[in-house]
């Protein structure tokens, strides 16, 4: 944390094809050695695949998705007298974005065979459903955070 003034966040551009900020950090965290311009044609594959499939819009579906995804609350590790305590605290709205975004392309890249964009296609459509990996995961995190409920007066 920097001593002088508080960091300002730099605005981020849109994408070309939808115009939604959201997107682009998506792309951008998709993008792998540098290559936007894959990691584009991926996703925009994978909303047309979506658009075949459910007859939606496929940036509805993501949207959807990515609201689903994302978690309320986590835990973090204090330590108080000598024990360390799982204490659930609220995510901030940046890190919910950032988890729900991470957790999808992590668990994206963990599903086996066919393409990328089919995968992506594919937990998308489940994250919208409230099924799949992505969802288990925020459930595990609210479950964690509300095992440790007994804990919350740490917080600070």
């Amino acid at each position: 944390m920097p001593r002088r003034r508080q960091i300002e966040k730099r605005e981020r551009q849109p994408d070309p094809v939808y115009g939604d900020r959201i997107v682009a950090q998506f792309i951008n965290c998709m993008m792998r050695s540098g290559k936007k311009s894959t990691a584009e044609g991926l996703f925009y594959d994978a909303m047309e695949i979506i658009e075949k499939k459910l007859n939606q819009k496929g940036i509805d579906v993501f949207h959807k998705a990515l609201n689903n995804a994302k978690p309320l609350v986590e835990v973090k590790s204090r330590r108080v007298g000598g024990a360390t305590y799982q204490v659930p605290i609220e995510v901030r709205s940046d890190r919910r974005n950032a988890l729900a975004i991470r957790w999808l392309i992590n668990f994206t890249r963990a599903r086996s065979g066919k393409s990328y964009a089919e995968k992506l296609a594919a937990e998308l459509i489940d994250a919208s459903k409230n099924e799949g990996s992505t969802i288990k995961k925020r459930e595990d995190t609210h479950r964690m955070a509300e095992a440790n409920k007994a804990f919350a007066h740490f917080r600070w």
